[in-house]
């Protein structure tokens, strides 16, 4: 966690010198098209009946590309790449689940000052686990086993947040749920899907 906060704060001092004072990678005032990298932490647990665990920390890292797609409205297309680290944990059991995820979200923009815009967003998102580690607690024996001998590598779902830009400095808070059942060859017809909560700091070309 020490980490993710260092690499968060590094991309903060950094992200200045990028920065043109105007309103930033978002106009809202003509077409526009700019470019993007995010970076944070992610709050991650599975729901549904296939596993009981809780909240596991992982970083989001990424790299985003947008574009205004309405000349009468401050609507945005955005996509990208990202590395995103999910799962679920509870003691010395964990579940990791680390994915390369395109999102597709379509964004609003709101200019309440000068140079700050918020802009809230929704859409889908396709994720494919590449890698990940199951850890079980049995007695003082700790197991590891691939997470995707128990899991689907396919994941889709659904992404809901608000962003905010300041003189190119971004932030945003949002939150998704996959709707894939991510239980694999279960005797019973049990689910799994992701949830997570996330926070990205990061700036717009």
């Amino acid at each position: 966690m020490k980490k993710i906060l260092m690499a968060i704060v590094t991309v903060l001092f950094a992200a200045p010198s990028f920065a043109q004072y105007s309103s930033g990678g978002f106009s809202l005032s003509e077409s526009t098209l700019y470019y993007g990298l995010r970076m944070g932490p992610t709050f991650s647990t599975l729901t549904g009946d296939y596993v009981d665990l809780g909240t596991k920390v992982g970083i989001n890292l990424g790299a985003v590309v947008g574009a205004r797609v309405s000349e009468s409205t401050p609507i945005f297309l955005e996509s990208g790449l990202y590395y995103s680290m999910r799962g679920s944990k509870k003691g010395k059991t964990s579940v990791g689940l680390n994915y390369l995820e395109i999102p597709i979200l379509i964004k609003y923009g709101v200019q309440v000052a000068d140079e700050i815009a918020i802009l809230p967003y929704v859409g889908p998102y396709f994720a494919y686990g590449i890698s990940g580690k199951y850890k079980i607690e049995n007695g003082n024996v700790v197991q590891k086993r691939g997470s995707y001998n128990y899991f689907n590598h396919w994941d889709m779902g659904f992404k809901i947040g608000c962003g905010a830009e300041y003189n190119k400095l971004y932030a945003e808070l949002g939150y998704q749920i996959g709707v894939s059942n991510l239980a694999k060859d279960t005797p019973e017809d049990l689910k799994a899907h992701t949830s997570n909560i996330y926070f990205n700091v990061g700036v717009n070309f």
